[in-house]
């Protein structure tokens, strides 16, 4: 008999929320374990793991949809995989094949399937794949173990009030360095964006904005997520750097505005004193799909796009659209849903 799941749905929040199980494996000796199931949420290794000492560890974001018939929805999880694989590669880790990689998802959205929020609130299983470096170590090389990991939680719509824009502030700080790991997803790219984003609240903005750090003249990230700007005769631009993490939103969202909005899309670069050349700008990634940006302070300048209080048409568009096949309203392009 499934137990009763008593939760405020309609106001979840983006917040940890222990869930009953979590995958878990472990690679020794060159090779994966079976992986299994575990009702443990606490993670046990060695004081000299790589993890702790040199950043090794990597991780990915994506969620588990419930559809208007009930049945569940993971949106372009072999993108996942293999963004997973890319951010292993940079780091000396082992990979997880993608297979593993899906199969390992499916067991846990199935065991917490209680904590899916129901259609209509918004929510949804919020999915977080982790693998970090374990075991005995103290010099700078890579670990000999590995712990790869997958927990869950039910979060909220990311927009409580509806699509509202919100402003930035360009930062000082970089994100990462021209040749560094600005591409993979690692934990210490987050860890150094911290300050950036805390110093863009304290002026009211709600974070920061990160130039490329060659030359810093051109957007590269909004805070965690990618930039886009909607030009005035109907381009969908997006930065093109080697420093910018690929967002699987951004990228569905380039294939939507060209192959559902007839939109012309380019990747390029996005000069911060040139955004009067669009009409509409965003930020997209997998915990809002898109936050408009209202404006963009720069230095002693201020630029607002289509509004700070209301959101552009088309990001309207874009949003409906993809937020409409993740949940099963919209026809999904082939691949892009796997049903649970």
């Amino acid at each position: 008999m499934k137990k009763s799941i008593e939760l405020d749905w309609v106001n979840l929040g983006f917040n940890y929320i222990k869930t009953d199980y979590r995958y878990i494996s472990y690679w020794e000796e060159g090779e994966w374990d079976k992986g299994s199931l575990t009702e443990d949420n606490t993670v046990h290794i060695s004081e000299g793991s790589t993890a702790l000492h040199y950043g090794q560890t990597v991780f990915e974001g994506m969620k588990a949809y419930r559809a208007k018939d009930g049945s569940i929805n993971l949106f372009r999880p072999e993108e996942n995989a293999k963004r997973m694989q890319r951010s292993c590669r940079r780091l000396l880790m082992p990979v997880i094949p993608t297979d593993i990689f899906i199969e390992a998802i499916k067991k846990v959205v199935k065991a917490n399937e209680e904590y899916i929020p129901p259609y209509g609130t918004g929510g949804s299983l919020y999915l977080r794949p982790y693998m970090i470096g374990i075991g005995d170590n103290i010099g700078v090389k890579p670990a000999e173990s590995y712990l790869f990991s997958i927990f869950c939680m039910p979060v909220g719509a990311y927009f409580k009030e509806g699509l509202v824009p919100t402003n930035f502030l360009v930062s000082e700080y970089d994100r990462a360095a021209g040749n560094g790991t600005g591409a993979a997803k690692v934990g210490g790219n987050y860890g150094g964006s911290l300050l950036p984003g805390s110093l863009a609240r304290e002026r009211n903005f709600s974070d920061a904005i990160y130039l490329d750090p060659i030359t810093h003249t051109k957007i590269e990230e909004v805070g965690a997520a990618n930039f886009f700007g909607i030009t005035k005769d109907n381009q969908f631009i997006t930065p093109l750097s080697p420093s910018i993490l690929p967002s699987i939103t951004k990228y569905s969202l380039l294939y939507l505005a060209e192959n559902r909005l007839g939109l012309e899309v380019k990747e390029e670069d996005v000069f911060v004193n040139q955004l009067s050349r669009f009409t509409e700008a965003g930020a997209c990634g997998t915990a809002a799909v898109i936050t408009p940006i209202g404006g963009i302070q720069y230095k002693d300048d201020f630029h607002t796009f289509y509004s700070e209080t209301e959101t552009g048409p088309i990001i309207k568009r874009l949003y409906n659209e993809l937020t409409g096949i993740q949940y099963g309203d919209v026809e999904a392009p082939e691949g892009w849903i796997i049903k649970i």
